[in-house]
């Protein structure tokens, strides 16, 4: 199956185009944002939430971002949706994305900010990956600006959507991830995910 038709399938919805990607300077307000969806997802879900994060380019000072707000959320077993699911549409999430095929991963978006919230199962390997990418770029300024600089290439170019945009950093997300992989292997470094319970 393409690329094309893949999205197509996981999605829920129409796939809205996107004629130009928008990159903005990291701006501290990001955090904000991110800690007052936190807060409104721990409500929801309690002890479901077995861990909640702040991911993506914006949580990544001195790196620019498209203005989304991309959260992490742990659950046991992110396959049965009734665990989570209409906690978070009460909350005002919509679902958007069902990927069985990828980790189980489930991605919702808010109604009333631009924030995307991705939800995989406790022992997904991808979540450690995603953190590990993120804290090997807090603190490596080289692979940082190696990053930036792909993303204002690429996001100067017209893609049909924000997906589009994505696929085309997989080669130097690739190339990075396995400098952060190394470097949390080898030094025994590797996140351990704070847990909020883990006997749900």
């Amino acid at each position: 199956m393409d690329q094309k038709r893949y999205i197509e399938k996981v999605t829920l919805g129409k796939i809205r185009q996107q004629p130009k990607i928008q990159l903005q300077p990291y701006d501290p307000s990001w955090v904000t944002s991110y800690l007052e969806e936190e807060q409104k997802i721990q409500q929801a879900l309690q002890q479901k939430a077995l861990l909640i994060e702040h991911v993506g380019s914006t949580a990544i000072p001195k790196l620019s971002a498209k203005p989304i707000i991309d959260i992490l959320l742990l659950v046991k077993d992110s396959s049965i949706e009734s665990l989570y699911l209409p906690e978070l549409v009460a909350s005002g999430y919509v679902l958007r994305i069902r990927e069985p095929e990828w980790y189980e991963h489930r991605m919702f978006y808010s109604k009333v900010k631009e924030v995307h919230l991705h939800v995989f199962s406790l022992s997904c390997t991808e979540a450690k990956n995603m953190l590990n990418f993120r804290n090997w770029l807090r603190s490596n300024e080289k692979d940082r600006l190696k990053y930036e600089l792909a993303k204002q290439k690429l996001a100067a170019q017209q893609w049909l959507t924000v997906q589009e945009y994505a696929d085309a950093k997989t080669p130097v997300i690739t190339e990075i991830k396995k400098h952060a992989s190394q470097f949390f292997s080898e030094e025994n470094k590797t996140d351990s995910f704070r847990l909020r319970t883990t006997d749900q």
